[in-house]
């Protein structure tokens, strides 16, 4: 029993911090009063009119407030229905909003670790399981309770004899739910983790189906998708034995208290010790305990879900997120950055060692080496998307580490070889991440175009700036894509731009015109550049040569083609 009530508090703790509206929480709850006052005058109403009657002592005053308050009561449990739905999806709103506002603070290391899909499942899943829960079980249960203690408090001043016949169904039918509303939360827990498996499987298979329909692999996914399928199904099943247990048990219950009932409170009446008017409306009492006591199965079994789905909520709420305000903020520009004896490990295997260069403002400073070096991962740790094991570093002489997320980062500007863009227009994907984004004139916008040379191919289309891209950009090339975003780069006007294999990508034509962008957007600008590509790097004021996590020779590219092996080798290669 202990454990159940440790499993509910994190539930309802959850619930409440979603500052309830407790105007429509009150509301709701005293129409509830409402609707169970009026709707426990009814049995005795009716006890009134079995008593005494004969079509000719038929009382018209009686039968018009008989209707009058069939009427109020209809009217009092529609709104206090409505007011506590309300309060629930009120409740629902506001956590899928704490849980998207916290998605998009979480760091880059938990994405490395989940898949898009989980994360969107427990967004839209696991919030539809609370949602259930509170704004349909929940009001039914509330409700419920109301009306189980009015009729209780009656049926013991009418007759207590009967009414402790009756509560003798009450501890057989926690010996039997309990046991069951453990095995259910199990079940859930699992059909929930299996839910969340499979969305997040199949949204990485829509979202690479171009690499699915090159690589044939129609089958493989077949066969994936239908293990997952056959997991949730068995899941299912299991669900489904469970709610075959409880809704039967409960109808059954509910009939043989109610030929108990009858058969007890007829050799009551024949005896003379109760009238049939009494017994009456013992049996309307009955039914108005055994209808909610029927929901409360179903809200306990429900009760269950929820607190699976809430013990993924929390975990989600509990990681440490950034925090994109705290900290200095600083215009860097004109600074130097120094990168000193930077180590980092990614759960505790080593990707960089003692790393450590410098910047001046305006270098170019370019980075080499073999994949999976550590390059890329050196950026993460300029951009912030990761801290360092050891070491720091610093911009001027302040570490970057104590500036604000929102300072720091709203003054790089990055292009990777991925060409990120999110769906919505070229405009949108422009201004994406802009405070002033609506205030930004349309010359400036093209202004920027043509400087990362996308005017042409942009005025080609019909709806120009508002061209909608597609998911991921697909309805543009990728030279198309990767100028726009160039385009965005001179639109922030960072004063350090970073290039991850910026046209690693791209086709001859693509890269020319994608590198003349580039060479005007790093004009001025501390560069820091990481290429395959030496053609690319040739004239950099410095060239940092990475393998396998530390720094093997760094110089000028003449300098390293002397003294540094590898270098000379890839030179040679690629150069010659």
């Amino acid at each position: 029993m202990e454990k159940q009530k440790q499993g509910l508090k994190p539930f309802i703790s959850l619930v409440l911090s979603t500052n309830i509206t407790k105007a429509a929480l009150i509301f709701g709850l005293l129409s509830s009063v409402i609707t169970m006052l009026v709707g426990l005058s009814i049995p005795l109403l009716t006890r009134e009119l079995v008593d005494g009657f004969s079509v000719e002592a038929l009382s018209t005053t009686l039968i018009i407030i008989l209707i009058v308050v069939f009427i109020a009561q209809a009217l009092a449990d529609g709104v206090a229905t409505y007011l506590l739905a309300a309060v629930g999806q009120k409740i629902v709103a506001r956590l899928r909003e704490i849980m998207w506002f916290k998605m998009i603070r979480l760091p880059i290391s938990y994405f490395d670790k989940h898949k898009s899909g989980e994360s969107v499942s427990r967004i839209v899943n696991d919030t539809s399981i609370v949602k259930a829960l509170i704004s349909q079980h929940f009001p039914q249960f509330v409700t419920g309770i109301i009306t189980i203690i009015g009729a209780l408090i009656i049926l013991l001043v009418m007759d207590w004899k009967m009414t402790l016949l009756m509560l003798i169904a009450v501890p057989v039918t926690f010996m039997v739910m309990m046991p069951l509303g453990r095995r259910m939360a199990k079940v859930s827990k699992g059909l929930q983790d299996e839910t969340a498996d499979f969305t997040g499987e199949i949204q990485q298979t829509l979202g690479e189906a171009r690499l699915m329909k090159a690589s044939t692999a129609e089958k493989e996914e077949e066969s994936k998708g239908r293990k997952g399928i056959l997991k949730m199904y068995d899941y299912g099943l299991k669900e489904a034995r469970i709610y075959a247990l409880v809704g039967p048990f409960m109808s059954t219950v509910m009939m043989l208290v109610i030929v108990v009932i009858i058969g007890y409170g007829g050799i009551r009446v024949a005896e003379g010790t109760m009238s049939t008017g009494s017994l009456v409306a013992f049996l309307l009492y009955l039914f108005q305990i055994m209808m909610p006591v029927t929901s409360f199965a179903m809200f306990f079994t429900e009760l269950q879900k929820g607190k699976g789905a809430t013990e993924r909520i929390i975990h989600i709420l509990k990681e440490p997120e950034e925090n994109g305000q705290e900290g200095m903020k600083k215009d860097i520009s004109g600074q130097p950055i120094r990168v000193s004896n930077v180590s980092f490990a990614y759960e505790d295997e080593l990707v960089l060692e003692k790393i450590s260069f410098s910047a001046r403002p305006g270098e170019k400073i370019a980075f080499a080496g073999p994949s999976g070096g550590g390059k890329t991962t050196l950026f993460g740790l300029i951009e912030r998307y990761y801290e360092p094991t050891e070491g720091e570093i610093l911009i001027g002489d302040i570490a970057i580490s104590k500036l604000s997320l929102l300072s720091w980062r709203s003054q790089i500007g990055y292009v990777s070889q991925e060409s990120a863009m999110m769906a919505g227009t070229i405009r949108e994907n422009l201004t994406y991440g802009l405070e002033n984004a609506g205030e930004i004139s349309e010359e400036l916008l093209w202004e920027v175009a043509e400087m990362a040379y996308a005017d042409q191919f942009i005025k080609s289309f019909p709806e120009k700036l508002d061209t909608k891209v597609g998911e991921r950009g697909v309805k543009l090339s990728g030279g198309q894509r990767q100028r726009i975003n160039i385009a965005r780069a001179f639109l922030r006007d960072p004063k350090i731009l970073m290039l991850d294999e910026a046209t690693a990508s791209l086709d001859s034509q693509s890269e020319h015109a994608v590198q003349e962008a580039l060479t005007c957007l790093m004009k001025g600008r501390t560069t820091l550049v990481i290429a395959h590509r030496l053609s690319t790097i040739v004239d950099a004021d410095n060239i940092i040569f990475i393998e396998k996590g530390k720094v093997t020779g760094s110089g000028t590219h003449e300098e390293l083609s002397e003294n540094h092996s590898l270098y000379r080798a890839f030179a040679e290669q690629q150069l010659t």
